[in-house]
């Protein structure tokens, strides 16, 4: 599978584990719904910058995205959260937790805790 196969695959698997709509990642990455779309079809490349936006959104490292292994892709999951009717603010203020989460760890990781 090709790397825009497998992060296509990986963010709607992430989307929908933490319950957003299509409508809201895109809000908070600041595209159309329809580009976002594209972007989980594997119909067009995701720049870095909105790769970087995912990441923190999702809780997980950058490289987890390109991740083939469904068993890597589970351990990101059991960080999403599950709510209904998230506002703008409210998926920001959870991507801003995750990744102050994110971040922690791969400092512990790096201290060789």
């Amino acid at each position: 599978m090709d790397d825009r196969s497998v992060i296509a695959k990986n963010i709607k698997l992430l989307r929908e584990a933490n319950n957003f709509t299509q409508d809201n990642v895109a809000t908070f990455l600041g595209t159309k719904r329809s580009a976002y779309a594209n972007y989980e079809s594997g119909l067009r490349d995701i720049p870095l910058s909105v790769m970087e936006k995912l990441s923190d959104l999702f809780g997980c490292e950058l490289y987890d995205l390109y991740d083939e292994n469904s068993e890597a892709v589970k351990r990101i999951i059991t960080t999403s959260f599950r709510a209904d009717d998230l506002t703008k603010e409210d998926i920001e203020q959870i991507a801003n937790f995750k990744k102050l989460v994110k971040n922690y760890l791969i400092m512990e990781k790096l201290s060789g805790k």
